[in-house]
């Protein structure tokens, strides 16, 4: 493979052949994926696909507005045959807890190269009824992240830089707001709050990489076409300090036992979305997304999976 250069969310990788240049290039790799800097226009947390079946990981008030206890579990595989790429899996629990309290658990870890986090958060809501069919949530949730840097898996020597590898616990908060009926809803959320450093090296060489807060903003309708068909267009907006706006356009077609499709992410992916409904207690979902970046020219697209339980 000739030398070709990905960006990540994070930094970026750099794709070689040649021996004799491995231990520059790993030092340049960890330098990039931990650097987080106002030049590199990159989203820090995971953008999944399937976002709309797992809001309340954004979005604390979405914890518990269903009737049944749903338990979620997401994988995501980014840019599928590009070494060191994202791997990102989840678990989601949502509960009502009476007619007014929702409580919920998210725990999620992503792996990139060297770096592997996992964030647990527990998430409160509660209700406030507007109207007959109108509903206003507000939520919080607070937790963590757990940050390791395995720069070991480097293999440069004496180099007191990388020697050291990097574990330590950042915790923050969240909040969020949705207004939701029977035709519409509307979201606003920053499930990160505080803005915390997860790396920081003096000496030869200055590394930093730090946490920005997250703001995300979007809404949807539920258009009913028959008595068993509904399209549900949406559209979510993610901001971050430093970082260009990212924008996600989806529409869904349900039939009742299968919802199909298509999302497209402004400047960087257009995605196919398949679920099936197969009881009341259990769904399977999945989807394809193909990036429309340089990335593409090295990667076979990213696979995303997701099983819901309800009871």
């Amino acid at each position: 493979m000739n030398l070709g250069l990905v960006q990540f969310k994070v930094g970026c990788i750099l794709i070689i052949n040649t021996k004799k240049m491995k231990q520059i290039i790993n030092k340049i790799i960890v330098m990039l994926v931990l650097c987080v800097v106002n030049t590199i226009n990159a989203q820090q947390d995971p953008a999944f696909t399937l976002y709309n079946y797992n809001m309340n990981i954004v979005n604390p008030a979405f914890a518990g507005i269903e009737d049944l206890t749903e338990v979620n579990l997401n994988f995501r595989s980014q840019w599928v045959n590009l070494e060191g790429s994202p791997e990102t899996k989840s678990l989601i629990v949502s509960t009502p807890i009476n007619d007014r309290i929702g409580l919920g658990l998210s725990i999620m870890n992503d792996n990139i190269f060297v770096l592997n986090q996992t964030d647990i958060y527990a998430d409160f809501s509660y209700r406030i009824p507007i109207s007959d069919h109108t509903n206003f949530y507000m939520g919080i949730k607070a937790g963590g992240t757990f940050i390791d840097v395995d720069l070991d898996r480097l293999g440069i020597m004496n180099d007191p830089v990388f020697m050291e590898n990097v574990n330590q616990f950042n915790p923050n908060v969240g909040i969020g707001f949705l207004l939701k009926s029977q035709k519409y809803y509307v979201t606003a959320s920053s499930p990160t709050l505080l803005k915390s450093k997860r790396y920081d090296k003096d000496g030869i060489v200055v590394t930093d990489a730090t946490d920005e807060l997250h703001a995300y903003f979007g809404g949807g309708l539920f258009l009913n076409l028959s008595e068993q068909v509904i399209l549900k267009p949406s559209v979510m907006s993610r901001y971050v300090t430093g970082a260009p706006m990212s924008v996600d356009l989806t529409a869904v077609i349900d039939f009742s036992v299968l919802e199909l499709g298509v999302s497209h992410r402004l400047d960087e992916s257009v995605s196919a979305i398949v679920l099936l409904k197969l009881a009341e207690w259990g769904h399977f979902g999945y989807a394809y997304e193909s990036t429309t970046t340089d990335v593409k020219n090295y990667s076979r697209g990213s696979h995303e999976v997701l099983l819901k339980f309800r009871f």
